[in-house]
């Protein structure tokens, strides 16, 4: 059975005051807490395993290793991947740059296009930018409603022969829409172009088998899946990793180095220049350990509870407006108050020891889309309770008190 507060017993953050009021942290979609298990590994792994991977005969250098690629395992098994198909990078931003310069520099040429969705988080934005730039593509957007919901019907007049790539959030990290990228990754492929994920909310909010989406790229970052900081992951289809030059060059990426000529390792570690974030890691790797502990369902169904729950008690509070009301939405809630701006809401709510986030959220269009300068957001998470949702119900009224009398 899923016990909300057995979960929380093994955060040790969850238990501390903010300006002597119990911690209420609602913003895990921009880094989620640590679960003792993670803790403790990486502190081990600092204290007794420390040594870098791959380059070593010793006995440290071998254990350090080991554990690196068991992560690597399974990472990939959880995400329904071939071991070799998962590269670790630092980050959902590095991962995503990555496909942009390596994937990009190879495949977009003059006259080409790429298809960013509107929803898109700033780092699924920018690097197709400046590919474009360099390339002299062109960057079509395929919009969402004021529901929330991402226009699918509208890919037949932004795709054609010169469609490159399209790019398209798993979960959106400002609203919660979930979209459904079977029609994105169908009518991406009818003309060639490849698809890339980023799953940073997906992944906690639902989980991914890329088999099954058939996405040609995914990503995403360690820190928001209750891992390490530093370190995320990025999924690409055995024969395009293959096909794509290495994005940096150094140690470790290579098979043989001469003057005249270097040859490089097979992948993913034609990917891995330099010394990886061993440790944050096989951090990574238990984290991902930590949530196969549960019932997805029961994960969707708690974290559901809270997203509903949440939705009722802001609406009770005259001139809040909630962005993003897809019925799949994952749990996330973006709201303002009329009359209210959101930093001086935030802060209020900071005050009374819940943490939000205000602000663009690094997805200005977003923002344009709706006319507003930013929002408040409360994530939420599996570690999260109804008293949590209630408490920032009743701080967002009082604020709302004091700053709108």
């Amino acid at each position: 059975m899923f016990d909300v507060d057995q979960i929380r017993g093994e955060f040790p953050i969850l238990s501390r005051t903010v300006y002597g009021k119990p911690l209420v942290y609602l913003d895990s979609g921009a880094t989620a807490q640590k679960p003792l298990q993670v803790i403790e590994t990486l502190d081990r792994f600092h204290r007794e395993c420390n040594a870098n991977i791959h380059r070593g005969v010793h006995f440290l250098s071998e254990v350090a290793t080991e554990a690196f690629e068991a992560a690597r395992a399974r990472i990939a098994a959880w995400i329904g991947a071939a071991k070799e198909e998962v590269v670790f990078t630092a980050g959902a931003t590095a991962s995503l740059n990555t496909v942009a310069y390596a994937w990009g520099e190879m495949a977009v040429h003059a006259g080409d296009n790429i298809v960013v969705s509107e929803m898109e988080h700033h780092s699924d934005i920018v690097p197709w930018q400046l590919l474009a730039q360099r390339k002299g593509a062109e960057i079509r957007v395929l919009p969402f409603d004021d529901e929330g919901r991402l226009r699918t019907e509208l890919l037949g007049e932004l795709l054609d022969e010169h469609t490159r790539a399209v790019a398209v959030t798993q979960a959106s990290n400002t609203l919660g829409t979930r979209p459904d990228l079977r029609p994105v990754v169908e009518a991406a492929h009818a003309v060639g172009a490849v698809v890339v994920v980023d799953g940073c909310q997906g992944a906690v909010h639902g989980g991914v088998d890329v088999r099954a989406l058939d996405c040609d790229f995914y990503a995403f970052s360690g820190h928001k899946l209750y891992g390490p900081t530093g370190i995320g992951m990025l999924y690409g289809k055995r024969a395009l990793l293959d096909a794509m030059p290495p994005f940096m060059g150094g140690g470790d990426m290579v098979d043989r180095v001469t003057f005249e000529r270097t040859t490089y390792a097979p992948v993913p570690l034609k990917f891995e220049a330099g010394t990886a974030n061993f440790i944050g890691a096989i951090g990574l790797g238990e984290a991902v350990k930590f949530v196969q502990r549960f019932d997805p369902a029961e994960v969707e169904a708690h974290e559901t509870a809270l997203l509903r729950h949440a939705e009722r008690r802001l609406q009770e509070i005259d001139g809040l407006r909630i962005y993003g009301r897809t019925p799949d939405k994952c749990a996330i809630v973006s709201f303002n108050v009329e009359g209210v701006h959101p930093y001086d809401l935030g802060m209020i709510l900071d005050k009374l020891g819940i943490a939000v986030r205000t602000g663009q959220h690094c997805a200005e269009p977003v923002m344009t889309h709706f006319g507003v300068a930013g929002m408040c957001r409360a994530s939420l998470a599996l570690y999260n309770t109804l008293a949590e949702v209630d408490a920032l119900a009743d701080g967002v009224r009082r604020a709302v008190g004091m700053l709108r009398p």
